[in-house]
């Protein structure tokens, strides 16, 4: 059954207390003007704001009793890495092996379980690596590769969205809205994977999607993980610095028009740097605004209309590692978006981009859409100076943080502990139970009965899933899996319709 929503519009793109709007100049994208009216300018042709067409399909029924946990693994023996799909009918105890119980598949960069039907492995593509496929569950509980696969954009962080899953990134806009010195301004790249109906759609290149200026001091943004409420997308956005076409904007003088007092000797003279953290010349590269949290709050998945909410008690609300940019704001069950923030602006090099505010935890009221002024934790303070990588929502009052072993500023750090974190009354308590020789973990925990299984390779022995237990802050090995590593856990049931 379909429901046809069609979310195609030409319009204007509105923001709180900035609208970007294009001036008589077209080549200047970057218009701190108010725009009341939510219309185009005159100057504007309409394609320049098309918004991406979405239909929503009803997710088909499933047999609950034709169900099966799903281990994703990898095993290295040669100099030779395989992937493989292991099923099992219990995650609490017993041991498997990849070679009596696997379906070999492609490399994946994220394992994505979406609603116990489809399997995702989203595949980071650079330069065409590799290409996404999905997989559902057969009658005779087998994992079956699905007959389209994709050649996803590069992105750098995902979510849901309705049937849809998600992908976005930001980079290179429409080289039509190159400024005079041939720069182009970042725009939001995001990819829509039909789970259903196995179809991918992109973003229009649309002026709707500009991320210069997008929280009105010139700097462009990433978005960061996703959470729908209702129809609503709550996303960090968090600040990247002036790319080339921000930084070279200037006013009627002939000034810089984003770059702070004192900040010029950042803008970079020639490229250099590698990979993410990589840099052009006229880049000044990460923010000038580090003390502050934004979180953007989009009326739908289209990412273009929208509400900018702020606070000053967090840095940027993101966990980094390399190229990709961790969730860190969830919906709870009490109705509130917790936004946690690992302050990783205290890593930057220059003392003006690093963030005096430790690692903390706010939350924002879904009834008012504004940042509750009465709550906050410096979960820096209660983790005894550590920060963390990512977090997780478990239900109830609980979450699941990923914990580094020492100061986010430690060239040393190893992400390699878990922790409570309690929303109540702001405990951080640390889980006993796991292995003292812990060198990784999935990359998503699944949560099921009020428990994380979460997938946990050592340096010796047979990698594990452990089960944890919130209320006890307790890791317990479940089922043993013979391979070098486990990257993700999940459900599968099969699809009846």
């Amino acid at each position: 059954m379909k429901k046809n929503l069609l979310l195609i519009g030409l319009m204007a793109m509105a923001l709180a207390g900035t609208v970007l709007t294009a001036c008589s100049d077209d080549n200047n994208l970057v218009d701190n003007e108010q725009n009341d009216n939510n219309t185009n300018d005159d100057n504007t042709s309409d394609d320049e704001y098309e918004k991406v067409q979405l239909t929503f399909t009803d997710l088909p029924a499933i047999d609950d009793g034709t169900s099966t946990y799903v281990i994703a693994t990898s095993t290295t023996a040669g100099g030779t890495t395989s992937y493989a799909l292991l099923t099992t009918e219990t995650l609490d105890e017993g041991s498997i092996s990849v070679a009596n119980n696997g379906k070999q598949v492609d490399q994946a960069t994220q394992w994505v379980y979406f609603a116990d039907r489809y399997l995702y492995g989203l595949m980071y593509n650079q330069g065409n690596a590799g290409n996404t496929h999905s997989f559902v569950l057969d009658a005779n509980e087998a994992v079956q590769q699905r007959s389209r696969s994709y050649d996803t954009q590069r992105f750098t962080t995902y979510g849901n969205y309705e049937n849809y899953l998600v992908t976005i990134s930001t980079g290179d806009g429409d080289t039509n809205w190159n400024d005079d010195n041939g720069y182009t301004p970042q725009a939001f790249l995001v990819s829509y994977l039909d789970v259903v109906n196995q179809t991918r759609t992109d973003n229009p290149m649309s002026k709707a999607y500009l991320s210069e200026n997008f929280l009105g001091n010139g700097e462009y943004v990433t978005l960061t993980g996703m959470e729908q409420v209702g129809d609503k997308v709550y996303t960090a956005a968090v600040p990247m610095g002036l790319s080339q076409y921000g930084c070279m904007q200037t006013d009627e003088n002939g000034e810089k028009l984003w770059v702070r007092d004192g900040y010029d000797d950042l803008i970079k003279t020639e490229a250099g740097g590698s990979g993410s953290s990589g840099y052009e010349k006229d880049e000044l590269q990460w923010t000038q605004y580090p003390d502050e949290c934004w979180v953007a709050i989009f009326s739908d998945g289209t990412f273009t209309d929208k509400k900018l909410i702020k606070t000053d008690r967090i840095s940027y609300a993101a966990g980094r590692f390399k190229s990709q940019y961790y969730q860190m704001l969830w919906q709870a069950d009490d109705g509130y978006v917790y936004v946690f923030s690992p302050s990783y602006a205290k890593t930057m090099a220059d003392s003006r981009q690093q963030t005096t505010l430790p690692a903390g935890v706010v939350r924002i009221d879904t009834g008012s859409e504004e940042f509750d002024s009465n709550y906050y934790y410096n979960l820096e303070s209660a983790a005894g100076g550590r920060s963390f990588l990512r977090t997780w929502y478990m239900g109830g009052d609980y979450f699941l943080m990923l914990m580094y072993d020492s100061e986010i500023t430690s060239d040393s750090k190893t992400a390699n502990q878990l922790a409570i974190f309690d929303v109540t009354d702001g405990s951080l308590t640390n889980v006993t139970g796991l292995p003292s020789d812990v060198t990784g973990f999935g990359t998503t925990p699944y949560m099921e009965n009020g428990l994380a299984y979460v997938a946990v390779t050592t340096s010796t022995g047979s990698p594990a899933i452990y089960y944890v237990d919130p209320a006890l802050a307790t890791a317990t090995k479940g089922i043993t899996v013979e391979c070098t590593q486990l990257t993700g856990v999940g459900k599968l049931s099969y699809i009846t319709e």
